[in-house]
């Protein structure tokens, strides 16, 4: 597993950085001398088949933040065919995007060398980043933090400066070039923007993706729009028509007439700036790519491998000579079109896997961001983007045809023997009558681990609240439910027999998860207002008859820790999270141990509750708890979030309330958020 290391900054960086460069600085006069002063709605119109692309990315990532993004997403939703041409698509408009910020950069560098070829310039910078991606996310997303907040102090003052300069005159004949033109350079100038959706190829390094990555992007795409239409409106307008349209660096041309000499200097110096962190983040992202695909045996074993620092090194190696091939042998304004075509071609697939995983019905599949106007979003973003392909020419129509081929053949020669996995749309076949593939089930579970429950899940008060059962005597696994389902019985207002009868069901179909010595039986119920919980220690081992994983029926065990689960039917999610959050709790290897060795009930729920969110204090003299001795619970100032939610008084557990008085010898369970915790912790510890 790559580490989580990269913060709600490094994610709005990575996403604003691979999005300002060349589409700000190199593209405005290219794209100009196509469509004339209208290339401004070029940039806007551009935008509008990103936005369902972007909502589909979000959700997508937040369901399954997996290094690779696009491709990851393809192949767990439409299977490993279509996973491997969205692999290769992506990874190459990646690259070629990245190769089309070099040479970008080589071209303002050359204002300071001139003798020094752009094509040169570009490979050297090529071997410069994968060098600096060699040392690791963290260090490259905070050089990424670093060059973005450089760039957009110097971008502001250019707007400001520039927008009182604008020379109206500069935009008559605004539809001189015709309409068509206008939508044609749409198609061009769209790979000004898909770099802000490169992060979700690094969203498993991401930190809190369900917050960060949304969060991140949709800051990231409004800086873009903003920055993009002003800032081509002033280079419109305070540049002439005939220097502006054979002009690779227009922002170092506006800059001199709005500055003068060391104003060009400024506004070159953050174009080099711009193009670094394009370079930067785009190397990041595009070697997840051969990494992940590698995992799933769709290319070579070797690009898999990490080094000791958790760096896909093969990945890396194998991007960055594919960006020296591109620079040598590729013009500019092919790279940008083919680097737009694929993207606008992969956006599409996307769009569509959203679908496809809606409508697999797929419980597991529970992303942290939902898109919004669902399915007529999606549906806009499967079309528009090829239309845009259409308009861009007979080229990218043909090397998007080309793409599709050499994605058939290597996935017909090389990938389908190796692969056994099908995507989620074999579970929408599975509606028809079909057969569905089980292993994205557990894939997708296997990431709500990960991901643990969120801020709104009951999962702490779920555990506070639940009976503890403690059997000294061997017992089978269906003594168990049946002593358990009596007691749900007179909570829930379901007959015990019915609930023993799920249990034991759940348990035959292999529907109960059994690992480490715990076993978690589950089910969901209609007309129950909340979850609920019991808890069961055996002392003597138990053995379950269960299916195991090659679909046989055998006796599974020792084990020693049952959890019953019954949740309401109406938010499966949340029952899948919180079972997840408790298989978290049992991999933990000294788990058993501990379970074995509580002394009471409240230490068995304590070791559930072990995480940032929880705390446990012993009230003591000569301490500083000793000042809690005395007081009722609500005249203790707690930090906002957080509350006892267990007390252990002389071998009792309390429920507390406001009235409860503290006295010395008191165990507190106190759960909240991670800074309140960790602020108590500070003050007590």
């Amino acid at each position: 597993m790559l580490k989580k290391e990269l913060t709600l900054l490094n994610v709005y960086c990575i996403a604003t950085g691979t999005t300002l460069s060349a589409g700000f600085f190199l593209l405005p006069g290219i794209a100009f001398n196509e469509a004339g002063p209208a290339v401004i709605l070029s940039y806007l119109i551009a935008a509008i088949p990103l936005i369902p692309a972007m909502f589909s990315i979000v959700e997508l990532a937040t369901a399954m933040p997996r290094a690779g993004g696009a491709y990851y997403f393809l192949d767990r939703s439409m299977g490993p065919f279509v996973g491997t041409i969205g692999g290769l698509g992506t990874w190459l408009a990646l690259v070629l995007k990245t190769a089309f910020a070099l040479i970008g950069m080589g071209a303002y560098l050359g204002i300071f060398w001139p003798e020094v070829p752009i094509v040169t310039l570009a490979v050297i910078l090529a071997v410069v980043f994968g060098i600096i991606n060699l040392f690791g996310a963290k260090k490259t997303g905070t050089l990424q933090v670093l060059m973005v907040f450089a760039l957009l102090i110097i971008l502001t003052a250019f707007i400001s400066k520039g927008i009182p300069n604008i020379e109206f005159e500069n935009f008559d004949g605004f539809f001189g070039k015709g309409g068509v033109s206008i939508f044609s350079t749409a198609g061009l100038v769209y790979i000004s923007y898909v770099g802000i959706t490169n992060i979700a190829s690094v969203a498993e390094e991401v930190n809190n993706p369900e917050r960060n990555l949304p969060l991140g992007v949709f800051l990231a795409i409004g800086t873009a729009i903003l920055i993009y239409a002003v800032g081509t409106t002033i280079m419109v307008g305070v540049l002439p028509a005939e220097e502006l349209a054979s002009d690779l660096t227009p922002v170092a041309s506006a800059s001199y007439i709005l500055f003068g000499e060391w104003g060009k200097i400024g506004l070159t110096a953050a174009a080099v700036i711009a193009f670094a962190s394009v370079a930067n983040a785009g190397i990041l992202s595009a070697s997840r790519y051969p990494l992940a695909m590698s995992r799933d045996h769709l290319i070579p074993a070797g690009f898999s491998r990490l080094t000791q620092r958790n760096i896909p090194v093969y990945g890396i190696a194998v991007t960055v000579g594919l960006i020296i091939f591109l620079v040598l042998y590729f013009d500019i304004a092919s790279i940008a079109k083919l680097a737009s075509a694929f993207q606008l071609l992969m956006f599409a697939l996307i769009c569509s896997a959203v679908i496809v995983m809606r409508e697999s019905k797929i419980e597991a599949y529970d992303p942290g961001f939902s898109s919004p106007f669902y399915p007529w979003m999606q549906i806009f973003g499967v079309f528009a983007p090829l239309w845009l392909i259409a308009e861009m020419g007979i080229v990218p129509i043909l090397f998007s045809l080309a793409l599709f081929t050499v994605g058939t053949i290597w996935y017909v020669s090389y990938a389908r023997e190796k692969v056994v996995r099908s995507g989620a749309i074999y579970h929408l076949f599975a509606r028809l009558g079909e057969q569905r593939f089980e292993g994205l089930d557990r894939e997708l579970r296997g990431i709500m681990k990960e991901k643990g429950v969120r801020e709104e899940d009951p999962f702490d008060e779920v555990v506070t609240r639940a009976v503890v059962m403690e059997f000294t005597s061997e017992k089978t696994f269906e003594e168990i439910s049946r002593d358990v389902s009596n007691q749900f019985a007179s909570r829930l207002g379901f007959g015990a027999e019915e609930l023993e009868q799920r249990f034991m069901e759940g348990s035959r179909i292999g529907a109960t998860p059994i690992s480490h010595g715990a076993a978690l039986p589950h089910i969901r119920l209609p007309e129950i207002e909340k979850a609920e919980m019991i808890l069961v220690r055996t002392i003597q081992p138990c053995f379950v008859k269960a299916l195991n994983f090659s679909g046989k029926t055998s006796m599974q065990g020792p084990i020693h820790a049952f959890f019953f689960l019954v949740s309401p039917n109406e938010n499966p999610g949340q029952h899948l999270r919180i079972l997840a959050q408790i298989a978290g709790r049992v991999d933990d290897e000294n788990f058993i141990k501990d379970w074995m060795d509580a002394t009471d009930d409240q230490e068995l729920k304590e070791i559930l509750l072990r995480d940032e969110r929880f705390f446990s204090l012993t009230i003591r003299n000569n301490t500083p708890s000793s000042a809690l001795i005395g007081n009722s619970l609500r005249d203790i100032r707690m930090p906002e979030g957080c509350l006892v939610a267990l007390i252990r008084r002389k071998g009792e557990t309390i429920v507390p309330r406001g009235l409860t008085e503290l006295m010395e010898g008191d165990r507190l369970t106190i759960i909240g958020d991670a800074q309140g915790i960790e602020q108590l912790i500070n003050e007590y510890s």
